[in-house]
């Protein structure tokens, strides 16, 4: 079990099992789905250690390929989804502004973070290796080249120096993503606001996919059909969003996954056009 490819399957199947839970482009996880999700992560990386220590390494090389991009990947993505639970059990209720002002310091700690690590960020980053052998190998903890690194009570067979370091720059990665994408969220939410306080009041509410919404818009501005094909996607998918008040996230990534569907790339078009020929063959049967 110790090559390359198989430790790669082994994360791309716990990426499959995660994003079957959730949408990789909604941002709005209920808590007790993240919860799940940890400790699907959590017997995850009980899962790996099993299998390091049934397999041992065969070489040094090969240990310090492990600790340094195997476990960090999935010990990364269990320190992100912890945090975002954090994240979630902590934020306030109460205004926009202070939500906004939440997700905004958590940023901030971030970049706190990495400016207090930042020796060891610029070289993991830049792929150097001159300090493998003491950072990504068992056994091996030199107090004078990273005091305080690693706790006393971390298991000394399935850790090395810097592996959980290595683990936390994946998960901020994540998480500055994550933070951004909710900071931004709720700057939508406010034009969407702003927009529907422009419209008249309507009974009409969004029960479709986000996806579907998507799709109709884009097909929308393709045709040309709004102010003689002047009305640009932002100012269409903005009016969506607003007339039906429903947030579309990142819709051109959503029009990405559209686009690269290996069937039928516009399902929901082709749902509306069965469903109105259904709808006009029973009225013909009148």
């Amino acid at each position: 079990m110790n090559s390359e490819i198989e430790y790669k399957n082994f994360i791309k199947n716990i990426d499959r099992i995660i994003y079957e839970k959730i949408d990789i482009d909604d941002w709005s996880i209920p808590i007790d789905l993240i919860f799940e999700i940890v400790e699907f992560l959590q017997k995850s990386l009980e899962d790996l250690r099993t299998i390091v220590m049934e397999h041992p390494f065969v070489s040094k090389d090969d240990e310090i390929h492990f600790f340094k991009y195997i476990k960090p990947e999935v010990l990364g993505r269990l320190l992100y989804f912890t945090e975002v639970y954090s994240v979630e059990m902590r934020k306030p209720n109460g205004s926009i502004d202070s939500i906004k002002k939440y997700y905004n310091d958590r940023l901030n700690e971030l970049t706190i973070y990495f400016e207090s690590n930042l020796d060891f960020y610029q070289y993991y980053r830049s792929k150097a290796t001159h300090l493998d052998s003491h950072y990504f190998v068992t056994g091996h903890i030199d107090f004078k080249l990273c005091p305080n690194c690693t706790p006393y009570d971390r298991d000394p067979e399935f850790s090395t120096c810097y592996d959980h370091k290595a683990a936390q720059i994946i998960a901020n990665d994540m998480l500055c993503i994550y933070l951004n994408k909710k900071s931004h969220s709720i700057d939508k939410q406010t034009i969407i606001e702003q927009s529907r306080a422009f419209l008249p009041e309507h009974p009409f509410k969004w029960t479709g996919t986000k996806i579907a919404l998507v799709e109709l818009g884009y097909a929308i501005y393709a045709a040309c059909v709004l102010n003689n094909g002047k009305a640009d996607i932002k100012e269409i998918m903005t009016y969506l969003e607003a007339f039906f008040n429903i947030d579309l996230g990142d819709y051109y990534r959503t029009y990405i996954t559209i686009k690269d569907r290996k069937k039928d790339r516009t399902s929901f078009l082709s749902s509306l056009i069965k469903k109105l020929i259904q709808k006009m063959d029973e009225d013909d049967c009148l």
